[in-house]
């Protein structure tokens, strides 16, 4: 097993704001990289978003604020730039044109710098979009608004897994992170038709789906014959059988007590707020 602090003595410098960028660079911190975080004047807007959050994930992370519109500002820049191993960037590339902080600009002040930009889509990096449009343009939105940031995680988890890529490179690379690319992976189950509202996975059979319970909901995932037959067997229903009224007889919480005591796949689903709350 590696060592937790595989990256000690790797010195990186962030620009990503919101929550790719500091999502993977606090797994660098966490791995031993010495992190130097460069936010504007009025703070990574994800501060005012989730002030705990911020805070979580910038842990021993070093915050500079600077205005990189003015000249003194970017000179520091380059100062804390100076011996650096690695520079993340969230911004599109006009932008960081503007700033004076594209790669051609930030290697001709420091020539070995090994740069990742985590762009919005690698094929149109200038189109504005956050974690919501990049869902809808990867085509995996419901109809409801989604739980959780999917986009800004699995770019996190990539960007992490470029970086060590990157590092093994020659110093002046730079590799680029699309977060609608990121979430290709997960297409895969839709395009084969697994999870879709009739596939196997998407709820088209009654041993995998969702069933409300006397209180909360339970997720069963008896997808195995041999869970399945059990799963059947111990609610005395013939295999196959909607299982609809059977959950409704107990809270979420007995059942899954239930199914622990069985070695059955079902488990209460935690809800951390509804929108009728």
């Amino acid at each position: 097993m590696p060592s937790p602090q595989f990256l000690d003595g790797v010195r990186v410098a962030t620009m990503a704001q919101n929550v790719p960028g500091p999502l993977a660079v606090a797994r660098m911190w966490q791995a031993g990289a010495h992190v130097t975080k460069i936010e504007p004047p009025a703070g990574d807007p994800l501060r005012s978003l989730a002030p705990a959050w911020h805070t979580e994930l910038h842990e021993g992370i070093t915050i500079e604020h600077l205005d990189l519109k003015t000249h003194p500002a970017r000179e520091r820049l380059m100062t804390l730039l100076d011996g650096v191993d690695l520079c993340i960037t969230s911004q599109r590339p006009s932008q960081l044109a503007r700033l004076g902080c594209d790669p051609e600009a930030l290697r001709a002040r420091v020539p070995g710098l090994r740069i990742l930009r985590i762009v919005g889509s690698i094929a149109e990096p200038e189109l504005a979009g956050h974690d919501l449009t990049y869902q809808a343009q990867a085509g995996i939105l419901g109809d409801e608004m989604p739980r959780t940031l999917t986009a800004d995680v699995i770019a996190s988890e990539r960007v992490f897994a470029t970086a060590l890529a990157l590092l093994r490179q020659p110093p002046g690379a730079t590799i680029d992170v699309g977060l609608v690319e990121s979430l290709e992976p997960m297409l895969a189950s839709l395009r084969h038709g697994v999870t879709t509202p009739n596939g196997p996975l998407g709820g088209a059979i009654a041993r995998y789906r969702l069933y409300p319970a006397r209180v909360g909901r339970v997720a069963i995932a008896a997808l195995e014959p041999h869970f399945a037959t059990r799963l059947y067997q111990q609610l005395n229903l013939p295999e196959g059988s909607d299982l609809s009224s059977n959950f409704r007889e107990r809270t979420a919480t007995e059942w899954e007590a239930w199914a622990r005591e069985r070695d059955l796949p079902v488990a209460a689903v935690k809800d951390y707020g509804s929108r009728s709350q």
